[in-house]
């Protein structure tokens, strides 16, 4: 079908007559889109004129046309390629602007079709460049076959040329860099003098003015601290720029950059160092307030404040222009990006849809926005069209107003009107988010705190202006909420204990801003979990997990856990980095439970199975990095390597928020004696030392805290024993040696992280050994002994202390045990051991009953009392919020109901216990 055939509009002509011109070069016939695109355009009749002979055959075939034009540029030499590329770009800009007013090509094809001619403009005169440096013997150690793969220099495009959407007129933004090590650090300042005048020469080439026009006017700008620097840097000197005083409007810039010439494998290299600075770890909304004074000191430094105007307005630059949804846009991806990859797409059509799948916008904002653009840049093409000026500015006069309605086939008053309503929908929609109106003081700020809040200027958070602007806004809504939570005075003590222990302000203070519900999340913690506000303080940004993801949605489960945790691992390629990483990630996913605990989402036993989970995730991702980390330096594991096991409360898979984590390491050396690797190893110390690079992954304070807390002291002989034993050690230790504690030990044993096979091996010795003790005598007087030994050399702390104490949990779980062993049933949890019990005769199913029931208030009580307080609970300076918790989680009305009930499950729980075992040692409780 003919190009003429497929158009869907013709534009009038503003000029008949000029339009007229048009027949003596094209066709006997009046082209209806040559006249009304000639009669508007004195650029464009100009090329028509010019390029007449080839406009005949590519008006059949505008697609043809194009793509021979691209192909063409790739015979040019060195030395005709100034006057060949203008002849090129006349062409490419004559079919791309009737295709693009005659429908044929929608937007994204006319930008995509310029942007791949200014790529390939690029591309060539770099190769052509580089290859007559080398020829002349500037660049050591390259052939001329070098010059075609870039030689380690490489173009960045950026801005639209980098998201494949360049204007009709734009000028195109590069940056230039080399990659000094593939030379000799003796030829750095030779190679860089070349590149520079390959630089300087690839600007002229592409973008001077001649007597055949220019290719894209260029520039070099955008690069690291242009205004000292030369026009070409190399990649080291550019990456410790961005990673010392990058800024926020330069990791923008780089969401669009693309390599677009020369050496494509060094460019994407380097792009790829540049991601943690571009891509933030933390959900970054202080970027808002950034991209915001960006917008106003352009407005101010164009002078295009004040209300909407179309006579001279900017398209671009202006209120509810272009660059406000560029803006909308880029930012929200900056925010979020460093989590979530799924956001760092370059184009503006790409990132608003991206927004819209991952639930950042509503697909109707991201809709509207994009027909905004759209439109937007059509008006902007045809401004440019008109006299191939670089201009977003709408006419002054009515005179420009009615050629610009006629290059679009409509009238000016239409035009008007359209362009006004898109402009004030656009401004709309996007200043709220980078400018939210202050809400106004409260009464109850007025009567409510005055001196507690008093002392918050004097804070760390609040001490720089900015921080103190953003709270400002925050502290009505804040204050509103605080004096309407249960316990006004005690959440408004807790939210200043949380503000005090703040480090600094801006970013949680922007978080709080664009997010006011985590306001909301804050005022419950404060009101009721003490201990999870002090731990928000130090680890604010564990509030990126409410809104970054998918928060209150359904538990994913271990496996899912494993599997995301080890892919955000495998991204990172330093060790101290992915550590870090770790941490944080455990800590999002912790906080996620405690909170859906605090809020009654999860019970006590799902919340037990939820921390269990996030920790043998960490563990089974973690190792693989360790161990890939140990082995570089001492070689592969001897044998079949190691297994981890988990001991206690991670092996039966269930922990509450403070729990530290009961492990063990076997490894399975088959007389293997010494490792390979540039630094071998005897067995033993290898086992040792790898251990021990595992207990500092998990326990070394870094800039994320702590991991965990680990205990290997239920490992063979305890702390006597080597942190690492052999498989043969620890069966024939557990056969001949071990005391009925370890082998109560051993009925939660699980292999968590390692080699499974191994794990399964052990899994397999460990129910054989239990089958061998089953009926064993001594088992329930060394229990009862052990049972003694405890009660006399721990009290409990208090009243409400749930694991110490006759029929607390402690007991409960000890006694279980005991069942299980002489029972022969591998089972780990309680209730399946004290199933074990019933079923080996051992234990009457109606005291099973109690005991369960028992235990399981004493475990409610246990997790919330972790999860509330960083010490022994006490409920009377608990405050009512964090009792009011715990008074749910065991169904109590009242404390005095809660104590009563509390102590007949656990006296019930301490007679039959000592039924079967004995009495064990009293204690007198402290009251709390």
């Amino acid at each position: 079908m003919s190009f003429a055939n497929r158009m869907t509009r013709v534009p009038r002509a503003f000029d008949p007559d000029l339009g007229g011109e048009v027949a003596g070069y094209c066709d006997a016939r009046f082209d209806p889109l040559l006249v009304g695109t000639a009669g508007s355009s004195p650029y464009l009749l100009g090329l028509i004129k010019r390029e007449a002979d080839w406009l005949r055959a590519a008006l059949a075939d505008p697609e043809a046309a194009f793509e021979d034009v691209m192909e063409g540029i790739e015979t040019l030499t060195v030395s005709d390629m100034d006057v060949g590329l203008r002849g090129a770009k006349r062409r490419v800009a004559l079919i791309t602007a009737l295709a693009d007013i005659a429908g044929v090509w929608d937007l994204l094809e006319v930008t995509t079709r310029l942007t791949r001619f200014a790529d390939a403009a690029v591309h060539l005169a770099v190769r052509r460049l580089l290859r007559a440096e080398i020829a002349r013997g500037k660049l050591p150690g390259m052939t001329e076959d070098d010059a075609e793969t870039g030689s380690g220099y490489f173009v960045l495009a950026m801005g639209k040329q980098g998201a494949f959407e360049l204007n009709y007129s734009s000028d195109i933004d590069l940056i230039c860099l080399f990659d000094e090590t593939k030379y000799e650090a003796d030829d750095y300042h030779d190679v860089r003098a070349a590149l520079i005048r390959v630089t300087r020469r690839l600007t002229s080439v592409i973008g001077d003015t001649t007597k055949d026009g220019y290719v894209f006017r260029t520039d070099l700008r955008l690069r690291p601290d242009a205004s000292v620097t030369p026009v070409c840097l190399s990649t080291e000197a550019a990456e410790r720029y961005y990673e010392s005083v990058g800024r926020t409007w330069e990791r923008a810039a780089l969401i669009k950059a693309r390599v677009c010439g020369g050496d494509i494998t060094a460019g994407n290299v380097f792009l790829n160092t540049l991601k943690p600075f571009v891509w933030r770890k933390h959900l970054d909304f202080a970027a808002i307030q950034d991209a915001h004074d960006m917008r106003l000191r352009i407005r101010a430094h164009k002078g295009l404040g004040g209300a909407i105007t179309l006579p001279d307005h900017n398209m671009k630059l202006g209120r509810g222009g272009i660059r406000e949804i560029e803006f909308f846009t880029q930012t929200r991806q900056l925010i979020s990006g460093g989590r979530d990859p799924r956001l760092r797409v370059s184009g503006t059509r790409d990132g608003l849809g991206v927004l819209s799948q991952t639930g950042w916008i509503t697909s109707e904002i991201s809709e509207t926005l994009w027909d905004h653009y759209v439109a937007h840049r059509t008006v902007e093409h045809r401004l440019q069209m008109i006299r191939d000026a670089q201009t977003h500015t709408l006419p002054k006069t009515d005179e420009g107003f009615d050629r610009l309605a006629c290059l679009m086939d409509t009238n000016a008053d239409d035009l008007r009107d359209d362009i006004t309503t898109r402009l004030e929908d656009v401004h709309h929609l996007t200043e709220g988010f980078f400018a939210p109106d202050a809400p106004t003081q409260t009464e109850a700020e007025d009567d409510f705190g005055a001196e507690v809040t008093a002392r918050w200027p004097s804070y760390p958070a609040l001490r720089s202006d900015r921080a103190a602007e953003l709270f400002r806004r925050l502290r009505p809504e804040i204050m509103t909420r605080l004096s309407k939570s249960a316990q006004p005075d005690e959440a408004l003590n807790q939210f200043d204990a949380f503000l005090a222990g703040l480090p600094a302000g801006v970013q949680l203070f922007s978080l709080f801003d664009a997010n006011p519900q985590l306001i909301d999340l804050i005022v419950d913690i404060c009101g009721s979990a003490p201990a999870l506000a002090n731990y928000l303080s130090r680890n604010a940004g564990v509030f990126d997990a409410v809104i970054g993801g998918a928060f209150f949605a359904q538990w994913p489960g271990r496996a899912e856990l494993t599997e995301g945790l080890a892919a955000q691992l495998g991204e990172i390629g330093d060790y101290e980095r992915q550590l870090d990483a770790t941490r944080r990630w455990s800590k999002e996913w912790a906080f996620r439970t405690g909170v859906h605990h605090l809020r009654g989402l999860v019970s006590a036993d799902e919340a037990g199975a939820q921390y269990s989970d996030v920790a043998e995730a960490c563990l089974t991702a973690l190792w693989p990095v360790v161990v890939e980390g140990f082995e570089a330096k001492h070689g592969p594991q001897p044998g079949r390597g190691a297994v981890v096991l988990g001991m206690g409360s991670l092996g039966s898979g269930r922990l509450h928020a403070r729990s530290d984590l009961d492990l063990i390491l076997i490894y399975d050396a088959q007389e293997v004696e010494n490792s390979g690797g540039p630094r071998p190893l005897q067995t033993r110390t290898y086992y040792a030392r790898l251990t021990q690079a595992l207990l500092t992954a998990l326990t070394a304070p870094m800039a994320e805290g702590r991991l965990f807390e680990v205990d290997m002291r239920l490992r063979p002989s305890g702390r006597q024993g080597p942190v690492a034993t052999s498989l043969a050690s620890f069966t024939s230790y557990q056969q001949y040696e071990a005391w009925t504690w370890e082998h109560l030990a051993l009925t939660r044993a699980r292999a968590v992280a390692g080699n499974l096979e191994l794990g399964a091996e052990i899994e397999t010795f460990r129910l054989e050994l239990l089958q061998s003790k089953q009926n064993g005598t001594e088992i329930a007087t060394d229990v009862a002994d052990m049972r003694r030994r405890i009660a006399r050399a721990k009290a409990p702390d208090n009243e409400w202390d749930a694991k110490i104490g006759a029929g607390r949990l402690q007991d409960i779980e000890l006694f279980a045990q005991s069942l299980a062993l002489r029972a022969g049933d591998g089972s780990r949890t309680l209730e399946a051991q004290l199933d074990a019990g019933v079923a080996s005769d051992a234990l009457q199913a109606a005291d099973r009953n109690e005991l369960v029931h028992a235990a399981a208030m004493v475990w409610k009580l246990q997790a919330a009392a972790k999860l509330i307080s960083e010490g022994p609970l006490v409920l009377t300076e608990a405050g009512q919020g964090a009792t009011d918790f715990v008074l749910s989680q065991l169904g109590a009305e009242t404390v005095d109901e809660m104590r009563k009930t509390l102590e007949q499950a656990s006296t019930q729980a301490d007679a039959i216990i000592t039924r079967h075992l004995g009495q064990p040692t009293e204690h007198h409780d402290e009251k709390g």
